[in-house]
């Protein structure tokens, strides 16, 4: 079975319409171009056929990456919490730095202009779960244990 993947709601939705978009317009305007370079002639030799093909090859692979997203979709609530959790934006300091560094803990389809995106399920996603402002938790790195301090929980 698939990961479980944590979406808030316009996530869901905006995922939904994409794959929605794609299985119906894109899948159209792909044939189209398809049928017509085969109009063109000789296949081994004609690039807009082999354009085609190749981007055809793309839009189902990310039609079948959406189908897996919102077939094992959790939906998060957006609402405040005093807690890190699926779907929160954090803010950490490193031990020995003094500037903040700011993520949303979950998935890559939830990303927002200027703010990274951290994996619940990384090392240091995991130890931020369920940490609350002032506390400091500790992960392992690939330099060692690392240790941050969380200074902000929210936008």
């Amino acid at each position: 079975m698939a990961p479980t993947t944590h979406l808030s709601q316009s996530a869901f939705d905006r995922l939904k319409e994409e794959h929605e978009d794609l299985t119906t317009r894109g899948r159209i305007e792909i044939a189209q171009k398809i049928e017509s370079a085969r109009e063109m002639g000789d296949l081994s030799e004609n690039g807009d056929y082999h354009a085609a093909k190749e981007e055809k090859g793309k839009m189902e692979g990310r039609i079948m990456h959406l189908e897996r997203i919102l077939e094992n979709a959790e939906i998060v609530n957006d609402a405040a919490s005093d807690i890190v959790q699926a779907g929160t934006v954090v803010s950490v300091v490193y031990e020995g730095d003094d500037e903040p560094e700011t993520y949303l803990v979950g998935s890559i389809e939830e990303r927002r202009d200027g703010i990274d995106v951290m994996s619940p399920g990384s090392p240091l996603g995991a130890a931020l779960l369920g940490a609350s402002v002032g506390e400091s938790v500790s992960y392992e790195s690939p330099a060692g244990t690392m240790t941050v301090e969380v200074v902000a929980i929210g936008e």
